[in-house]
């Protein structure tokens, strides 16, 4: 069965936005066994559009389209489509119906351009839209079903969850099963990670998939028609050739990884940040039920706000510098008892570095960077450095994710430290704790 996407608007068109409804779309097509084999954007222009769905209803069974159903002038999809079917369009009363009660609800009054969104090509089929005010709908031209959402995200996912999906199951019994597993990498380079996997041998059904977004790079292994043994299979061949590199199975951030890991083994955690700057506490608050483990992050950015928030020996950061394995290791250290003065949280991760473009030293150049895992009674560090040419974004966000594998690891009762391809490891440390508050009192 071919599934096609068609998404409308000049500002996606022109890239003014990104159509973020696309790549969700895909995601949530693959996940439930189906591909999408052709994406098509056109502008907010008749003609334009009326072609397009006369061409391709000729090649796909079913095509989304995705946009233009709302009061505007430029929301020309109803319109587009009877004139490709060479139908009127017409009133539908029972989603004008809905428009009344939508208004008599918030008392306002309809006017011409809100009762527009009643009309559809004649023969349409109602897409309820259960939390708007555009009602899709759906017809048969040549081949093709066409079925039709608003564009704004909120409604066009709901309805595609409820509605579309449910709608493609239902018009095919040979569907291909495509099943997807998503393995994240860390630290390893798209090329470096295709030479070390394209020269082996895969089950007859399974196709690699690469995606990069810093700082991971993704990689899919796409099933079609394969037992789950051979699926296994594969996913064992790629992590042992991967090794470290491999941080986290369908999982779209290390946060997210944290977060499970985290919430399933009730464990506590707090964060000190210099370098990340709030970033790595950022991540986390975004699950809901961070609060069950995350105890506090403190941001501790200049110097002083070390020594007077986490304890940090001011000795330590004259003779060493603040990018220094015993600054960071007293930083982890001091967040993991600043919060409760009996207990120590579970786990602590601090940071602090130089992110550039400027203050760099001969002794810590731009892209140096110090990470502190807490674990137990121990402390684990190490001084790490990235490409100058790297931007200061980058470095921060190289950063975050590995203090969060390092964390991960920790959690595992792996060693916090792993090797990555291309970053290079200065030195590394590991203190006690009783050695880090000894540190303070010197």
């Amino acid at each position: 069965m071919k599934l096609e996407m068609i998404c409308t608007g000049e500002e996606v068109l022109a890239g003014q936005i990104v159509d973020t409804n696309a790549a969700w779309l895909g995601n949530q097509l693959m996940d439930n066994g189906f591909e999408m084999h052709r994406r098509t954007t056109v502008g907010d222009r008749l003609t334009d559009l009326v072609d397009v769905f006369q061409e391709r209803s000729t090649f796909a069974d079913i095509i989304l389209v995705n946009g233009g159903l709302g009061p505007t002038a430029d929301d020309l999809s109803a319109q587009a489509m009877a004139d490709a079917m060479g139908v009127e369009l017409e009133e539908n009363l029972a989603w004008r119906e809905t428009l009344v009660l939508w208004a008599k609800e918030r008392n306002v009054e309809l006017n011409p351009k809100n009762l527009k969104q009643a009309l559809l090509p004649k023969g349409a089929i109602v897409v309820d839209n259960p939390v708007g005010t555009a009602c899709g709908f759906r017809v048969k031209l040549n081949r093709s079903w066409f079925f039709f959402t608003p564009g704004v995200p909120h409604e066009y996912k709901k309805m595609v969850i409820e509605q579309f999906i449910p709608f493609v199951k239902s018009q095919t019994n040979l569907q291909t099963k495509v099943e997807v597993t998503k393995l994240l990498s860390l630290g390893i380079g798209e090329s470096d990670m295709a030479g070390r996997l394209e020269k082996l041998t895969w089950p007859e059904g399974i196709t690699l998939g690469y995606r990069s977004y810093m700082p991971y790079l993704e990689l899919k292994l796409i099933a079609r028609d394969v037992s789950k043994e051979e699926q296994d299979k594969a996913i064992l061949q790629a992590t042992k050739v991967l090794g470290d590199g491999i941080v986290a199975r369908n999982k779209g951030t290390l946060a997210a990884e944290i977060h499970e890991l985290l919430t399933q083994r009730e464990k506590t955690l707090t964060i000190a940040e210099s370098l990340t700057g709030g970033e790595i506490c950022s991540q986390l608050v975004a699950f809901s039920g961070s609060s069950h483990y995350l105890k506090h992050a403190i941001v501790a950015y200049c110097n002083e706000a070390k020594v007077a928030l986490l304890d940090v020996s001011e000795q330590t950061i004259l003779d060493q510098s603040e990018v220094s394995l015993a600054c960071v290791a007293q930083m982890a250290a001091g967040a993991a008892c600043t919060y409760s003065k009996v207990a120590e949280s579970d786990f602590s991760i601090a940071t602090s570095g130089i992110a550039g473009p400027a203050g760099g030293t001969v002794d810590n150049p731009v892209g140096t960077v110090v990470i502190a895992v807490k674990t137990g009674d121990q402390v684990v560090c190490q001084k790490i450095k990235f490409s100058a040419k790297r931007s200061r974004n980058h470095i921060r966000d190289l950063t975050t994710a590995i203090a969060f594998d390092m964390l991960r690891r920790a959690i595992l009762g792996l060693s916090p430290i792993a090797d990555y391809s291309y970053i290079e490891r200065i030195e590394s440390m590991v203190y006690s704790m009783k050695e880090c508050r000894d540190l303070v009192t010197k």
